[in-house]
């Protein structure tokens, strides 16, 4: 069976993607449908609480060819950053003197890192495919990020709203590359949740109000 053109392509941009440092790399259309309805309850909820920005450019957010004219795919991105060293919130509970600080906030700042990781990794798909246009993003606009990362398998959303890999758990960054290139989408992994209901449970504060819900 020969290997079309568009599937090479596809397995190039994946492998520069690894090749500069990410972890993972998946790619999806724009379609977000299927947000649209439970996106629009979150924000008229009010669970979005003091963060406004999220209730600004809806349709920017859930259209992303609204966002980046002419896009017609999105290449998603995970950057793991669980690290070994340091010590775990549950060692410090009775340390009055000690905080803890969130591991993802150890390193240099992850928006700088990621950005410039997507750019170069853009740049190069760009040196493969005359007049690409795109855009990249890591946290820094109206991207419904999560969606766009479950839809290209990067992993699936568990009931406490966060992306999920089976092997490495939620410990990751997500990026992605609005182009408008017409690439072959990957298809979206199996929910592994299940019945469990384990995040919900000990949740101390009891922001998941119901699965897939935080408040």
């Amino acid at each position: 069976m020969k290997i079309s053109a568009q599937s090479a392509l596809n397995q190039q941009i994946k492998n520069i993607g690894l090749d500069l440092g990410f972890q993972q790399v998946g790619i999806t259309d724009t379609r977000l449908d299927s947000h649209h309805a439970n996106y629009v309850k979150w924000i008229e909820q009010n669970y979005h609480g003091e963060m406004s920005y999220m209730a600004r450019n809806l349709e920017k957010r859930l259209n992303p060819e609204l966002m980046v004219p002419d896009t017609l795919s999105v290449i998603c991105v995970r950057l793991d950053y669980r690290i070994e060293e340091g010590s775990w919130p549950v060692d410090l509970i009775d340390h009055g003197e000690l905080a803890y600080v969130s591991r993802y906030a150890l390193g240099r700042d992850y928006h700088k890192l990621m950005r410039k990781r997507l750019q170069r990794l853009a740049t190069r798909i760009s040196e493969l495919v005359e007049d690409m246009g795109y855009r990249v993003f890591t946290d820094s606009a109206p991207v419904l990020e999560k969606a766009l990362a479950a839809k290209a398998g990067i992993g699936w959303q568990g009931k406490h709203s966060n992306i999920l890999h089976r092997d490495h758990g939620s410990w990751f960054f997500l990026g992605e590359i609005y182009t408008d290139l017409k690439l072959d989408i990957d298809q979206p992994v199996e929910n592994h949740c299940g019945r469990c209901t384990a995040c919900i449970d000990v949740c101390p504060t009891q922001a998941i109000v119901a699965p897939y819900v935080v408040d």
